[in-house]
């Protein structure tokens, strides 16, 4: 069933870099997140980031294990979530 714009697409990704989610890697997931039309943000300790602003991200403060709560709403939802979760998996290919 495929997920209606109103609904919720929900995933947890760890920061794999040595370095976390610094400003090379916020670039990399703020020009991702760009390409889909839906909302997308990450969430830290209660904190929410827009996908979509590397300066948003870089506040989050997520270092190497840090668990982020990744959301999309809208129509390209389930394809964004999993592109951004490659890119975790990839460590931004960075490694």
């Amino acid at each position: 069933m495929e997920p209606t714009h109103t609904e919720v697409v929900s995933r947890d990704l760890t920061v794999q870099n040595p370095e976390g989610l610094h400003l090379r890697p916020a670039g990399k997931l703020a020009r991702l997140a760009t390409e889909y039309n839906c909302s997308l943000e990450l969430e830290r300790c209660g904190q929410v980031a827009d996908c979509r602003s590397m300066i948003s991200l870089m506040t989050l403060g997520a270092s190497q294990g840090s668990v982020l709560t990744l959301r999309a709403s809208g129509p390209d939802a389930d394809s964004a979530v999993e592109a951004i979760a490659r890119l975790f998996e990839s460590r931004f290919d960075e490694l």
